[in-house]
């Protein structure tokens, strides 16, 4: 039972489930939430072999886990060809923002080199934002550690409002980032449910 949650749930939040918390909610101020979808993967999906789906998708969120976890960040979880990642959390994180940044960018050149590897045109779509959350676990049978709030529904609004090949990030976000990362201004953008936002495309770092 405990390495099935270990598999599952950050290792401190399986301690607390282990020692008989039933109800694990946690409030975090400052957070960074990555969203990250393949782009055109629906559509790849209809012309190749279920087998060949999970093989890709396999490669391409091993290699997403092996950089989360270098960079001491937590995947939360995928759904469907979309991958949620964030920094700060369960353990407070100083550098979070820049962590997930560096994620991004590496997200990048990952599929840049499983496309030469597997001669394919995948792209990668990706949103940033930094701000407060829920964090918690839901589930009995499944359990899953998951984020509330709308720092990450901004986030996911960032993923979808973006474009391909391209890292956009709210004004909270570049304000973590300007010192350390080259960033170029979007301008002022329509973004669904939350009205115009000023918004950056994250570049490379200085």
């Amino acid at each position: 039972m405990i390495k099935l949650l270990l598999n599952v749930l950050p290792p401190s939040i399986a301690d607390r489930l282990k020692n008989g918390e039933n109800v694990i909610a946690d409030s975090f101020p400052d957070v960074t939430i990555l969203f990250a979808d393949i782009v055109g993967f629906t559509s790849l999906s209809t012309i190749i072999s279920p087998q060949e789906i999970v093989f890709l998708l396999n490669e391409i969120f091993t290699a997403f886990d092996q950089t989360a976890g270098q960079l001491g960040l937590e995947k939360i979880k995928t759904i469907g060809d979309c991958y949620m990642v964030v920094g700060g959390l369960p353990k407070p994180k100083a550098d979070h923002a820049e962590a997930v940044a560096t994620m991004a960018l590496t997200m990048l050149r990952t599929i840049e080199k499983l496309n030469a590897d597997y001669q394919m045109s995948l792209r990668l779509r990706i949103g940033i934002n930094t701000g407060p959350v829920v964090a918690g676990v839901i589930g009995r049978s499944k359990f899953i550690y998951d984020l509330w709030g709308d720092a990450v529904n901004t986030a996911s609004r960032m993923e979808s409002h973006g474009k391909p090949d391209a890292i956009q990030v709210t004004a909270e976000t570049y304000e973590c980032l300007k010192d350390r990362f080259q960033l170029e201004p979007r301008g002022e953008t329509e973004i669904k449910g939350k009205g115009k936002m000023h918004t950056w495309w994250l570049l490379e770092t200085k």
